[in-house]
């Protein structure tokens, strides 16, 4: 489980590509590397990956066919910078949302609006997962735990503190860029609860 806290940036730093399958290797801060051992869970972007090998400060990740289609990971090049968070431990302060990291989907960078004092940004999300959007809901954003906005038809805007800005690769984002995208899942459960549930209570109720 992650909490949507992410604690930095790290950057890659080799990519061994195959077919349909990839290994990449990041170079963690030292204030990362406590306790970490082979077969640990650390977030990338959000999506939950496995240790494989640890040299140091460079640690080697194995990403399959299916994340490679349903995450930004793919596009990832040597000298990227992705958001990392390592498994949250029971005791811990959840300051976001609890989080699977599991990755549902992409959505578009469609507009970045900033000011002095004010940093939004609007994203175009699949028609399919619409329904799980509210405003003042939680989402996860390349695994940052954000609250969202506005929603209007399929997008849906975000505000940033410069906080988050400061610690996550959020802020390097352009128009067109694709995001990693989890809806929360308690909200996804009383959406599809309701959604299957009340054709059958409004047909006994005719």
């Amino acid at each position: 489980m992650f909490t949507g806290i992410v604690q930095g940036t790290a950057e890659v730093v080799e990519i061994q590509q195959r077919e349909a399958f990839r290994t990449h290797r990041i170079r963690l801060p030292e204030t990362a590397l406590d306790g970490l051992v082979s077969g640990a869970s650390v977030a990338h972007n959000g999506c939950c990956l496995t240790v494989t090998r640890i040299d140091g400060d460079l640690i080697d990740f194995d990403l399959m066919q299916e994340t490679l289609r349903v995450t930004n990971l793919g596009e990832l090049e040597v000298g990227d910078h992705v958001n990392f968070e390592r498994a949250a431990r029971f005791g811990d302060e959840i300051g976001g949302h609890a989080m699977s990291g599991h990755i549902l989907c992409t959505a578009q960078v469609a507009d970045i609006q900033s000011s002095e004092n004010n940093y939004q940004i609007r994203f175009k999300l699949p028609a399919e997962w619409r329904r799980y959007i509210f405003t003042k809901g939680y989402i996860g954003i390349d695994g940052i735990s954000l609250t969202i906005g506005q929603v209007e038809d399929d997008q849906f805007d975000v505000n940033l503190i410069p906080e988050t800005l400061q610690r996550t690769n959020i802020g390097t984002r352009k128009i067109g860029d694709r995001v990693n995208i989890e809806i929360d899942p308690q909200t996804q459960a009383i959406v599809d609860t309701v959604t299957n549930l009340l054709p059958g209570l409004v047909q006994r109720l005719a």
